[in-house]
């Protein structure tokens, strides 16, 4: 796999360290006045940072896949052993997250210094939410399938 794993887990590791951290920033600045200072400073540099991070991850993935010759086996969706099924898992979940995270950085940045309405307030905290879960889930998957290789 050379530099490709080496490249990936460095870009896994920022993208859930940095959930975590905006994770327990949010918990912790309870007043909105404090939130008003932050959020429209630390947003834009965190989305660009994990837009790019993101960016890593899919494009070393799909370089690992080939790399490994697994494209084949992963479309042959009669192919089946434990470690196909977590990787064709994890990808799912991965699209998943990946989508999530489109929603929560577009209703950022569009209302980024702006106040949000009712639903973008809800669809924000909610996906923000969604990624910080999903990352655990999905790194679970990794650490199945680094088991099991």
């Amino acid at each position: 796999m050379g530099w490709s794993i080496h490249l990936h887990l460095v870009a896994a590791i920022s993208w859930i360290g940095g959930s975590v951290f905006m994770f327990v920033l949010g918990v912790s600045l309870r007043d909105k006045e404090d939130q008003k200072l932050v959020y429209p400073r630390i947003g834009p540099i965190f989305g660009f940072f994990e837009i790019v991070v993101l960016t890593l991850l899919i494009g070393t993935g799909i370089w690992m896949i080939f790399e490994n010759n697994m494209i084949h086996v992963l479309f042959n969706f009669d192919a089946h052993s434990q470690v196909i099924d977590a990787l064709r898992e994890k990808l799912f979940l991965v699209v998943i997250m990946t989508l999530i995270t489109i929603v929560h950085t577009i209703i950022a940045f569009r209302t980024n210094g702006k106040e949000r309405t009712k639903l973008e307030t809800i669809v924000s905290r909610g996906s923000s939410m969604g990624i910080f879960i999903m990352n655990f889930i999905v790194l679970h998957y990794a650490i199945v399938l680094r088991d099991i290789l």
